[in-house]
């Protein structure tokens, strides 16, 4: 089963330092946050990875090739990024038939990544989200996730939704069909949805979206005091 790193994005809302360089390589705890992807994925059993890259992508790629991680790491390379769904399609050649894990490079989370590995055997053209609490930044969440494990886009009255970690298994006929090109991942989610190809679980641990120089900030804060 491989593994994809997104890591295509530019970051805006990370300006000034993404000027320079790329959201990926910012550090916190003392090492870039791709690391941690690539060195977790990599204690979970994973051997074969992807990564996309485009804004300031040469520099993800000469930090990637310039140590061995004990894994194979293939470059999907984007010359403007193409959004997650569509990044994912352009990969699709590198990735393969089947199952494979998706991270997005600019999380972090304490969820066992092992876990993503028994989820091989996911049905064709579905889909397997982990959900976390919402964060203050996104109250309102993205998803309800039912009691049977199925992911809804709205809730009932009284409950809450959930907030897409940004970790999750696809089979890759998920996205199959579609043209090469820029697209967001949230309208095949919702065709999924609808057809009853979507699950996911809730993980309650520590998970930041490291969006902001602020959060950016504190979980440097966090990390290097443990």
């Amino acid at each position: 089963m491989k593994a994809m790193i997104l890591a295509a994005g530019k970051g805006e809302r990370m300006r000034p330092l993404t000027e320079t360089t790329p959201k990926p390589l910012l550090p916190v705890g003392g090492k870039p946050l791709i690391q941690y992807h690539v060195e977790n994925l990599v204690a979970a059993g994973f051997r074969e990875l992807v990564v996309n890259v485009s804004w300031l992508g040469e520099q993800i790629v000469d930090f990637l090739e310039a140590r061995d991680w004990g894994c194979d790491i293939a470059i999907s390379a984007e010359q403007e990024p193409l959004e997650t769904a569509g990044g994912i399609i352009r990969a699709l050649p590198l990735l393969g038939a089947g199952p494979f894990a998706l991270v997005n490079g600019d999380v972090w989370c304490d969820f066992d990544l092992p876990r993503l590995r028994t989820l091989a055997g996911i049905a064709a053209g579905h889909g397997h989200l982990v959900l976390v609490d919402n964060p203050p930044h996104h109250a309102s969440g993205d998803f309800y996730l039912d009691d049977h494990g199925r992911v809804h886009r709205q809730a009932p009255p009284g409950q809450a939704r959930v907030t897409y970690a940004g970790i999750a298994v696809f089979d890759s006929a998920f996205f199959t069909g579609y043209p090469d090109g820029g697209r967001p991942l949230l309208p095949l989610l919702e065709a999924a949805i609808a057809e009853g190809r979507l699950a996911g679980e809730h993980h309650p641990g520590h998970w930041e979206d490291v969006g902001t120089p602020e959060r950016l900030r504190l979980l440097d804060e966090r990390l290097s005091i443990h």
